[in-house]
């Protein structure tokens, strides 16, 4: 019998990455064995990213160099974001692909080879695209969480409900669908027993957690329940917030609950209101100072990330220095900057694209570099103090480990002279700063 094999590409963020696992696991479910090279797999899955034209690109990319090697009897499925945004385009670009799988039906990913395999005119994509208003909840029960040594990425919801002029994500994966809290919690158990140290809980907004089930401000009681369920995970992360729907009640979980991490990441995208006001987002920065003073003051320690946009149309020069000063004043912890990105389908889209590339570069170089200054200023204030670390590598003597301030792929390292234990936390004196990572010892 000849053995089941499939080779996986997981693009774009995290979230993502939690839908690879998932397909993953249905498919070894039915038997199949993951390879690392595409040219020993049956079954070839890209999960896309179709978020942004450069994320499309690298979508297509990939498809195209495995559709070009690929072999007699392998089968190549595109699936993810990019399908559900634009089959059409997949079709035209990649010739070789033989299915197409939406990403709000990810969980049929064994259907659609099935019926790929049963096709036999392969000149013609399955495809698996339904018209659905909003992602599918038939899990089929997998576990919604990508593990990465002893830390792991949890979904908590998917989809989005907000309606930013710039993001595409409502149209790719529709309104905002939460998971059942006891479903949660039961996979909170198994990763606790599995020896899990981190649980980072994702959604594109954590903040909007269980308002279409009905509940008011689920997210604080979510965060009890885990704590309470699952006692021996020492760090919960929540990724991402939404300005204007931090409650009192999240932030003294923040502030106050011994497992979760006193680490927020909060996208503002902009601080002038005019602008805010483009973009379709919350724009009463008088909520912004004071929800962060709130922080601060609750926890003087705890670190604070924000992502913004520049460029985007009608951005002025007043307006972009609003936004330089308000990175000044605030100093945020960790900061991303984006430049604007143009998006048919958005209803940023009657606003074209005006403003030339190289001032979306210029001033996107203005605020990272404004940001570096900071950032080097906040770590050598950690100069002698200890924190602990996550360890996840070793090689000759050097450890290398993440703090509470460092969520995993997106911030910075703590780098340790001397073999300290992987997947586990230890204690570690800073000793050095760069503007991103820190040095340090191990404490005795």
């Amino acid at each position: 019998m000849k053995k089941k094999t499939f080779y996986i590409e997981s693009l774009g963020c995290a979230k993502n990455t939690v839908d690879s696992e998932s397909m993953s696991d249905l498919l070894f479910r039915d038997g199949y064995t993951v390879v690392e090279k595409a040219s020993q797999a049956e079954v070839l899955l890209v999960n896309t990213c179709g978020f942004i034209s450069a994320a499309r690109e690298e979508s297509l990319n990939s498809l195209r160099a495995l559709s070009e090697k690929k072999k007699e009897g392998q089968i190549l499925i595109a699936a993810g974001c990019l399908p559900q945004r634009d089959r059409e385009l997949i079709v035209k670009e990649v010739p070789g692909v033989d299915g197409v799988l939406s990403t709000r039906r990810w969980m049929d990913i064994l259907e659609i080879v099935e019926k790929i395999k049963n096709s036999g005119n392969r000149t013609i994509p399955v495809y698996n695209i339904p018209d659905a208003a909003r992602i599918g909840t038939d899990e089929k029960g997998v576990l919604r969480a990508a593990i990465q040594g002893t830390s792991a990425y949890l979904k908590i919801a998917d989809g989005c409900r907000r309606l930013c002029a710039f993001c595409s994500i409502p149209l790719i994966k529709g309104t905002a669908v939460s998971r059942p809290m006891e479903t949660i919690l039961q996979e909170t158990v198994f990763l606790e027993q599995n020896g899990i140290k981190e649980i980072n809980l994702i959604a594109q907004d954590v903040t909007d957690y269980g308002t279409d089930l009905g509940i008011k401000d689920a997210l604080p009681e979510l965060l009890e329940k885990i704590h309470q369920t699952s006692p021996n995970i020492p760090w919960v992360r929540l990724l991402y917030a939404y300005p204007g729907a931090v409650s009192d009640r999240l932030i003294t979980q923040l502030c106050e609950n011994q497992v979760v991490l006193p680490y927020l990441d909060i996208p503002l995208q902009h601080a002038h209101p005019d602008t805010l006001k483009r973009m379709k987002r919350p724009s009463n920065m008088e909520w912004v100072y004071s929800t962060i003073e709130k922080l601060r003051r609750g926890n003087p320690d705890i670190a604070l990330r924000t992502t913004f946009i520049v460029g985007y149309p009608g951005e002025t020069d007043k307006e972009f220095d609003t936004l330089l000063n308000f990175v000044r004043e605030i100093k945020f912890d960790r900061v991303g900057v984006f430049t604007f990105s143009f998006e048919p389908g958005t209803s940023s889209e009657p606003l074209g694209d005006p403003i030339p590339a190289e001032l979306k570069e210029e001033r996107f170089n203005l605020i990272m570099a404004e940001q570096e200054k900071i950032s080097l200023a906040k770590n050598q204030g950690l100069y002698g103090k200890e924190l602990d670390i996550l360890v996840e590598g070793v090689d000759k003597d050097i450890s290398v480990g993440r703090s509470y301030r460092d969520a995993p792929e997106i911030d910075g390292l703590v780098i340790v002279q001397g073999n300290l234990p992987i997947g586990e936390i230890s204690k570690v004196q800073v000793t050095g700063a760069m503007a991103y990572d820190l040095i340090a010892r191990p404490v005795q």
